[in-house]
């Protein structure tokens, strides 16, 4: 069964007020995480081996092997844009005393969190994302990953929140000003109800 770009949460205006355009998030949904859609489903249905199996283990199977870097790609962008259009939310920003308490707990602030998170979606060279995990060691930490690659890939831990620092999710609204873009995402967009739900 072909894999398919899920609907977004919200509509494509809903995040407009909160510092991301329907025009970025027309484009990036419908036109960008669609092509790695698209392009998945079209490796899958030339590798016998991949398919039947699910998003996850495709991942999995081509992290390592440069013959399937394409997939491996592909693969990863449709799993962190799932997680992405989860990640945001028209009331984002506010974080429930759960997650505040363990934020706290393990970075000695919400504001030291923030600069983490910060620090590694400013640099991070090139495209690529943003993550708050929940490590193996039961800690909260903020990891960044290249292009396609995720937490999944790597086994850094479970995935809370992850920003997406590729500019086509930034340049409408914040030309090459990342920094502004990661500082706005945090602080209006930021599901962190989601993230409280991933604990």
């Amino acid at each position: 069964m072909a894999f398919e770009l899920p609907a977004l949460p919200y509509s494509t205006s809903a995040l407009a007020e909160r510092g991301m355009c329907q025009e970025t998030l027309e484009l990036h949904h419908g036109k960008h995480h669609q092509a790695y859609v698209t392009a998945l489903n079209g490796f899958v249905e030339k590798n016998v081996n991949l398919q039947g199996e699910t998003l996850e283990a495709i991942i999995k199977i081509a992290q390592n092997d440069a013959s399937m870097a394409g997939v491996f790609n592909n693969a990863g962008q449709h799993w962190n844009h799932i997680i992405f259009w989860q990640n945001m939310s028209p009331t984002g920003g506010g974080i429930p005393g759960n997650l505040e308490a363990k934020i706290i707990a393990d970075f000695g602030s919400v504001a030291a969190f923030k600069d983490a998170f910060k620090t590694a979606a400013t640099t991070q060279f090139g495209s690529g994302w943003a993550w708050l995990v929940l490590g193996h060691d039961g800690k909260l930490k903020c990891t960044k990953t290249p292009n396609g690659s995720n937490p999944l890939a790597t086994g850094e831990g479970r995935t809370l929140l992850g920003c997406d620092v590729w500019e086509h999710s930034y340049y409408l609204d914040f030309r090459n000003r990342r920094p502004d873009y990661v500082t706005n995402w945090l602080d209006k967009l930021a599901n962190y109800e989601f993230a409280a739900a991933q604990l």
